[in-house]
């Protein structure tokens, strides 16, 4: 299997690639993260499917599909995202997507492959099916022959005069069996009067009252069994007469996979309930602190979570996290890391051993595919001073009074749960001022994009705290959101807007 994979993470494409493995392939791919690179293997060799990420740093999916389909290449684009959100996805399946899988729940991948695989395979049996209905029954019938959609060739009487190879698998029936039976054979007897009444007004007006093109509806296999199936029919003439071909697909599989979208759309809404019972109600009256956060979810339920925890010595401990992937599993493990870190803050002052703690017990609970990109600062409203770690979460910033970049709470150490033996150290300790501003925030704000693929970023971010400075920590928050909003027209979040900010008082 020839595989052409859209990501800016090495690790995550590895994952892909093993699972692709353990699914029993031997996958030749080749990884790429900039448009020329993906154009120019595009060209360079042939592919058999293509996994794309959704949002690189650069370009991204619908920008990837854009160019595959200038191409005229006929190949599955799948978007393995990390932080997609339901309307985003299905306008990516609407713009020629074939299918979407999440980060965080990567079961589906290998059915997904096969299946779009021989579902291109199809599609291009059919358009050679096309191109040959203008030359001789022969071409027809040798084309037909290899398709894997069931063929049925039959007369202004629905009396089949041929069936595919392919019709054994959807139907049961050796062609042979169904050749000089009427098509209502294949149907549930509910239905079979439509079909001949449909057919026989198509003949004496010319119109169709169904769409005859891809329409769901019932098939009735040789024992007795009732599929869904898909239907397209096309009527043609040769040998001075007149006939009908129809394309029957067993989509079995695909009414499966929406009955699973569905129970997902009820794990959201679950993982959304737990989800937003975790954050703070209010945020805690500390002078000369000033402090709000807030995080405003995407469609797809996110991983974003922020907390106050209560310390020894009247400290205060802020976090802010993202967990990986969506769905109630993420939702439980942001529960879990939440209940860790607020026992121990009530025992431990030291912020780096805080984490260290919570990672060993979190990594024997989650596997390859999830971890915690987390920071911890600790606020100490006696000394007006600042000490942070950052488990390989976004960098953090303190702005002076005059809105200059006074310091960058920068990673520290690996995101929680990969390393079980990982240590976390404190960062020298930040002398605040009167004036501050410390901005905590998720990668939802930076990676916000326009409707021209432009990324929000952080010099935006800081502008708009810049020109709100004078305003609340609450009313730098809100104008951060809408900032964001503004910036995206409005279209759906691909992830979750999180942020907290402290001010520290003028008077301090």
């Amino acid at each position: 299997m020839r595989v052409l994979i859209i990501e800016d993470s090495e690790f995550d494409a590895r994952i892909l690639v093993n699972l692709l493995k353990q699914g029993g392939y031997e996958p030749q791919f080749q990884r790429v993260d900039t448009l020329p690179d993906f154009k120019a293997m595009l060209m360079e060799r042939a592919w058999d499917v293509i996994l794309a990420d959704y949002n690189l740093p650069t370009f991204n999916a619908p920008a990837a599909l854009k160019v595959l389909q200038e191409t005229g290449l006929d190949l599955p684009f799948i978007i393995v995202s990390g932080g997609i959100g339901e309307d985003t996805a299905v306008a990516a399946m609407k713009a020629g997507a074939h299918d979407y899988l999440m980060k965080g729940n990567l079961a589906r991948l290998v059915p997904a492959v096969e299946r779009e695989i021989r579902e291109a395979e199809t599609r291009v049996a059919r358009k050679q099916v096309e191109a040959a209905l203008r030359e001789s029954e022969l071409r027809y019938r040798l084309l037909w022959e290899t398709s894997s959609d069931a063929v049925i060739l039959m007369d202004t009487e629905s009396r089949i005069h041929f069936a595919n190879p392919a019709v054994y698998e959807v139907f049961g029936y050796d062609p042979q069996e169904i050749v000089g039976q009427s098509l209502t054979l294949l149907q549930p007897e509910r239905l079979r009067g439509a079909h001949l009444a449909g057919i026989e007004r198509y003949l004496t007006t010319g119109v169709k009252k169904l769409n005859w093109r891809a329409t769901e509806t019932v098939g009735r296999r040789k024992d007795g069994a009732e599929i869904p199936i898909e239907v397209s029919f096309s009527d043609m003439e040769f040998g001075g007469a007149r006939w009908f071909v129809g394309f029957v697909r067993d989509i079995t599989e695909r009414k499966r996979a929406e009955e699973e979208l569905r129970e997902n759309q009820e794990q959201f809404r679950v993982a959304r309930e737990i989800q937003q019972r975790l954050f703070p109600k209010s945020a805690p009256e500390i002078p000369p602190f000033d402090i709000a956060g807030a995080s405003f979810p995407a469609e797809a339920t996110g991983g974003d979570y922020f907390d106050y925890l209560p310390m020894i010595g009247g400290r205060l401990g802020i976090v802010v996290a993202d967990v990986t992937g969506h769905g109630v599993g993420p939702a439980m493990l942001m529960a879990e890391a939440r209940a860790y870190l607020r026992i121990l803050a009530r025992n431990r002052e030291d912020v780096g051993e805080i984490l260290t703690r919570a990672n060993r017990v979190l990594a024997e609970d989650v596997d390859f595919e999830r971890f915690v990109t987390l920071i911890l600062t600790r606020l100490d409203p006696k000394t007006l001073s600042l000490v942070y770690t950052n488990a390989g979460h976004p960098t953090g910033y303190v702005l002076d009074s005059s809105g200059g970049v006074k310091a960058f709470l920068k990673r520290t150490g690996v995101p929680l749960g990969i390393q079980p033996a990982a240590q976390y150290m404190a960062a020298p300790r930040i002398q605040l001022a009167a004036g501050d501003i410390v901005l905590l925030l998720t990668d939802g704000i930076e990676e916000a994009m326009s409707l021209n693929d432009d990324f929000f970023g952080i010099e935006r971010t800081l502008e708009v705290v810049r020109k709100n400075a004078d305003k609340s920590s609450a009313k730098i928050v809100e104008a951060l959101y809408q900032a964001v909003r503004a910036f995206s027209e409005d279209r759906p979040q691909l992830d979750d807007v999180t942020a907290v900010v402290v001010k520290v008082s003028p008077n301090a």
